[in-house]
């Protein structure tokens, strides 16, 4: 089975093709050049910017595919959730060509996704997992029983991870995005050198919070440059996300002992970051679970995830209406 996967729900342009268990094809047109004077994505402007590349991307894919239009049997887009704009972009491309090709639709929810991604590579991967999922808008662990069920056991209460990194590398003078910045300069530092606060990291619950956090750093940088003091960006840093490693590392593990899972996925562009990955790679092998990483090409919102998710729904016997609307808030449960 041939599908074509589409992924607009931020600032990423993304089409695939994969064909049962391979990935023909995987196109990501990004928009950091138009996005970065602004430090964040300008909604309406990712959205003209879909407008401008969609079509371009859908060719390109079936052409590095080696494939024709003709040689499709499904269309999987995100349907949510997302930037509303963006986000609708995606939906009228899959549904045009989903009528024109009278194939399939199938509306896949980004959330899945990335989790899903997390199988491309990894064919003897299977549920029952615990995934934690981090991007620049969601911070989630989820348990999946099974493909497309998804039960949520915590999130953030207020900031995402990958709305955080950005938010602290504007303020060391680093570029957008800064998730990947923070991750360079953390390296050179020493993330004992601050010591800032881990919240909701004893409670009971399976939530986060950002936002106390991006606050102390944030505040303890301006108290420094008041005073005229000198300080180590690396440092800074290096203890900033040390502090929300810490948080995150802790309560997925515990997540997957309460609720006896053996293997851990992590899912979304934070879940790039390698002191994530080391951390929880090592803590989880003392504790004899897996975890499974994508690689990075497919942490990022790409269309092969997307693609990889719709091609299970596809096998279950599920499509969508061609009268589905996207939805920026879709629940992943």
């Amino acid at each position: 089975m041939i599908v074509l996967g589409i992924e607009t729900s931020c600032d990423e342009t993304a089409v695939a093709i994969v064909e049962d268990d391979l990935v023909r094809s995987n196109l990501i047109t990004a928009q950091i050049d138009v996005h970065s004077r602004f430090g964040g994505v300008v909604p309406e402007l990712a959205s003209r910017e879909h407008l401008r590349a969609i079509n371009r991307a859908i060719a390109q894919s079936t052409e590095h595919a080696l494939i024709s239009m003709r040689d499709i049997e499904a269309i999987a887009v995100t349907i949510g959730p997302g930037l509303i704009g963006a986000l609708l972009v995606g939906v009228a491309a899959a549904k045009s060509l989903a009528m024109v090709l009278d194939v399939p639709l199938i509306g896949v929810n980004h959330l899945e996704g990335h989790v899903e991604s997390a199988f491309i590579d990894r064919k003897d991967l299977a549920p029952p997992v615990i995934a934690l999922i981090v991007s620049g808008g969601h911070t989630m662990i989820a348990e999946m029983p099974e493909h497309g069920r998804f039960d949520i056991l915590g999130q953030t209460i207020d900031d995402a991870a990958g709305e955080a990194f950005d938010k602290i590398a504007r303020f060391l003078g680093l570029p957008f995005p800064g998730g990947p910045e923070i991750d360079r300069l953390a390296r050179k530092g020493n993330a004992n050198a601050v010591r800032f606060p881990r919240a909701m990291m004893g409670d009971d619950s399976f939530d986060f919070s950002l936002s106390g956090l991006k606050t102390a750093v944030i505040r303890w940088i301006r108290e420094r440059q008041a005073a005229g003091e000198d300080f180590d960006p690396a440092d800074v840093a290096a203890s900033f996300q040390e502090a929300v490693v810490d948080v995150q590392v802790a309560k997925t593990l515990r997540a997957a002992e309460e609720r006896g899972r053996k293997t851990i996925i992590l899912a979304g562009g934070v879940a790039a970051n390698s002191r994530l990955r080391e951390r929880m790679s090592e803590e989880a092998a003392e504790r004899g679970i897996d975890v499974v990483v994508p690689p990075p090409r497919l942490c990022t919102d790409n269309g092969a995830m997307i693609a990889a998710a719709g091609l299970r729904r596809l096998a279950r016997g599920e499509s969508t209406s061609l009268d589905v609307a996207p939805d920026a808030n879709l629940s992943l449960a």
